[in-house]
């Protein structure tokens, strides 16, 4: 894309810092703020020697100077719902040769900045009126702040070099909104608004939105693999729902080159997840032929399957008869009573062939309901919700039996891993399975010497998985906090405070242990059986560091949260404020009030 070829990621800079910065620089220059519409601007009237001076009306030479009232800043500070983190400045376009949003050395960076991130936030009870507003941007800064709007960015470089405005307002908005979408350690609001907000503002104004949001993809995907990866996946995420706003269309063919690159390589690992992700949105078949040929060996045939295939319907499987009696008895809704003797047959004939009985009857058990809630998933959740009984009684039985209901979902359904992560999810509701036999069947058994930390999937199951404990533990720390609870009904909730927090240590720590290793080269698999070249396990490597890094990152601002010395000793309640009577006032002795 001609203009933006030599654009380069920027360093992220501190906003206080950078804020200080500005205004050092804007104090010298006599605080001029040229952005903000002027009120007033002082007329030039002519002196007796013909020469003209600034007056402010009056033919008085000083202006008049209002003393603001005086600021009180309190000692303590009252701390609002959201922690405060250190806060970045991030761009897309900024400090780029050509100017398209204000450089991080204007102050005006960060007035515009400021203005459309509170329009955003502030408005987010009405996406289409904060749209609408964003598309006038420019309506509301002084004349000359923003250059026309839709003007093509190769236009730019011809007006920079005339000295004339270059910042397009789009570019401002998309950069804004982008700050928020990518904002750590979380967005203010769900991602999915920010999702909308775009998708509303390319409605309003495509000639003008439509451009700079596709230099805004170009950028972002140029630099995929030096992205947090958090900030990957969120990217990967609103680009796949975004297309299917509009018909998934998107200029394939400029990403043709990286399909030669490893599965590995994060560039094809983004590819591919947002294929996958525009298949749960839509169906295989319409997003492939959406796609360049080249694309087409990413979505195999095998995927245009909506309901997989039962695999004991083939008699080369064992347990094939039983398989399909419990699927036949499932179906008709028949009682426990009635599958437990075929159950039984099955545990028999595994432990003749050396199999674990209760993996096997696990299996053929999770894969008919698996079957029969592949039509859609209300479906899945009815059959879960009947069979619940059963499920919920093997996980104290045997671990193995518990981890072995996640690998029959991923089984069935691995043709469509983001089914696989919906359902068990739904299961993690149901205490069927447990997070931490979640984290330890992904980040374990079925890690593929550090392979799996490239699939999206992966991501996305244990994102989903910590969320809930995390979410979790901060209802509980709510709760405790809660003055409209008697207090020995937040006593109880403070005692159970340090075992959830507990719970959701060790989580954070199996995390840290299933991807350290593979982020040091030093996982039992990869050293035993790697079987790869050196640079793939160079970008296996590379998979396990940025695992390492937002895992890290989280279990620290968890601790921030609800950590021991962020949350203090329980406090009684505040005595309420007591009530002042009010005097009684006599009626006035009127006329019109008395009786005869």
């Amino acid at each position: 894309m001609s203009g933006d070829s030599e654009e380069k990621a920027m360093t992220a800079v501190s906003v206080i810092s950078m804020l200080q910065r500005q205004l050092q620089e804007e104090a010298s220059s006599g605080w001029q703020l040229k952005c903000i519409p002027q009120v007033y601007v002082p007329k030039e009237a002519p002196t007796a020697d013909g020469d003209a001076e600034e007056t402010n009306g009056d033919a008085s030479k000083e202006f008049a100077k209002h003393s603001f009232p005086v600021i009180n800043v309190p000692s303590t500070v009252i701390e609002g719902p959201r922690k405060p983190f250190p806060e970045i400045f991030f761009s897309l376009y900024a400090d780029q040769e050509i100017e398209s949003v204000p450089p991080t050395s204007n102050i005006a960076s960060s007035l515009l900045r400021d203005a459309v991130v509170d329009t955003v936030n502030i408005l987010d009870f009405n996406r289409i009126v904060v749209a609408k507003l964003l598309s006038e941007i420019d309506c509301f800064w002084a004349p000359g702040t923003f250059v026309k709007r839709s003007t093509a960015f190769d236009k730019l470089r011809s007006l920079q070099a005339e000295a004339k405005p270059t910042w397009k307002p789009e570019d401002v908005v998309i950069d804004s909104v982008f700050s928020q979408l990518f904002q750590l350690p979380a967005p203010e609001h769900r991602l999915v608004y920010y999702h909308s907000l775009i998708t509303e503002s390319c409605k309003i104004a495509p000639g003008a939105i439509a451009p700079s949001l596709g230099r805004a993809i170009r950028f972002l995907f140029r630099n995929v693999d030096s992205m947090d990866m958090e900030l990957g996946y969120r990217f990967m995420e609103w680009f796949a729902h975004h297309l299917s706003n509009f018909e998934f269309r998107w200029k394939w063919a400029e990403w043709i080159p990286d399909l030669d690159l490893s599965d590995l390589h994060p560039k094809k690992a983004f590819i591919i997840g947002v294929l996958d992700k525009e298949i749960q949105l839509s169906f295989a078949k319409r997003v492939r032929d959406t796609l360049p040929q080249d694309y087409h060996p990413l979505i195999p045939a095998s995927k245009e399957i909506e309901s997989p295939p039962f695999k004991y319907a083939e008699d080369s499987m064992p347990f094939a008869k039983e398989g399909r009696e419990v699927l036949g008895l499932l179906k008709k809704k028949a009682p426990e009573s009635e599958i437990q003797p075929v159950l039984d047959v099955v545990h028999s004939e595994a432990v003749n062939h050396g199999v674990e009985p209760l993996i096997a009857t696990t299996d053929v058990y999770m894969t008919a309901i698996c079957s029969i809630g592949s039509k859609s998933l209300s479906h899945a959740l009815s059959t879960i919700d009947r069979c619940k009984e059963r499920l919920l009684a093997l996980g104290p039985q045997s671990e193995a039996a518990r981890r072995q209901i996640i690998s029959s979902v991923f089984e069935f359904w691995s043709e469509h891993p983001g089914t696989a992560v919906n359902i068990v999810d739904k299961l993690l509701n149901y205490t069927i399975v447990t997070p931490m036999s979640v984290i330890l069947w992904a980040l374990q058994d079925h890690m593929d010497r550090g392979r799996a930390l490239a699939k999206s999937e992966t991501y996305e199951l244990i994102s989903i998985t910590m969320n809930k404990v995390t979410t979790r533990v901060r209802q509980v720390l709510r709760e405790r906090d809660n003055f409209a609870l008697d207090f020995s009904q937040r006593q109880a909730i403070d005692e159970a405070l340090p075992r959830e927090r507990q719970g959701m240590r060790d989580l954070f720590a199996a995390v840290e242990d299933g991807v350290a290793g593979v982020a040091e080269g030093a996982q039992d698999e990869m050293i035993e059986r790697f079987d790869g070249e050196e640079l793939e396990q160079t970008m296996i490597q590379g998979w396990g560091q940025r695992w390492a890094k937002v895992w890290r990152r989280k279990a620290i601002v968890e601790e921030g949260v609800v950590g021991e010395a962020a949350i203090g000793p329980l406090k009684e309640a505040p005595a309420p404020p007591e009530a002042v009577a009010e005097p009684v006032v006599a009626p006035a002795d009127d006329d019109m009030d008395r009786v005869e």
